[in-house]
């Protein structure tokens, strides 16, 4: 039986531009309170942002279909972009106006295999830390009983705009 789903975002420069502006935990809270337009990467995954705290951002995600890989499990790439989320937004959430982030290394350990049968997961980015030029970041995804279905690491570079 065929599926469908229909997307709607905003320009994503818009919000972008005001980042520069902005100190980042002022930033994402904007994106949070819907004051400035979130990312269409989160409406593409059915992501969103829970919980947001200087060096700290929880997502969370539901496993859909939409998710799944061609065995039936949500795609590691569709797991990979909501560690890299939360890792990314922890950063950005201790970063001055003008400062940016981009990952320069991202490593994934899958533990468990996830479906829509798991429930609701939720990503804890934290910053481990945070220099001048790069920030060393982790983030594990978590089910509502605090299983580990995976864990990653992160470095970021800390750009200027």
């Amino acid at each position: 039986m065929k599926r469908s789903r229909t997307i709607t975002w905003n320009d994503p420069m818009e919000g972008a531009k005001e980042a520069m502006k902005m100190d980042g935990i002022a930033y994402l809270q904007a994106m949070s309170d819907h004051k400035l337009p979130l990312p269409p990467l989160l409406y593409t995954l059915d992501f969103s942002v829970s919980q947001i705290e200087a060096g700290n951002v929880v997502f969370e995600f539901t496993p859909q279909e939409f998710h799944y890989n061609p065995i039936g499990t949500v795609h590691g790439g569709v797991i990979t972009a909501i560690l890299d989320s939360a890792m990314g937004c922890s950063v950005h959430s201790l970063l001055p106006a003008g400062k940016g982030y981009t990952t320069l290394e991202l490593k994934v350990n899958f533990l468990k295999a996830i479906t829509i049968k798991t429930g609701k997961l939720k990503t804890l980015g934290k910053v481990i830390n945070l220099g001048g030029r790069t920030a060393l970041i982790e983030a594990q995804l978590l089910d509502e009983n605090n299983a580990v279905y995976a864990h990653a690491v992160s470095t970021c570079l800390i750009l200027k705009f």
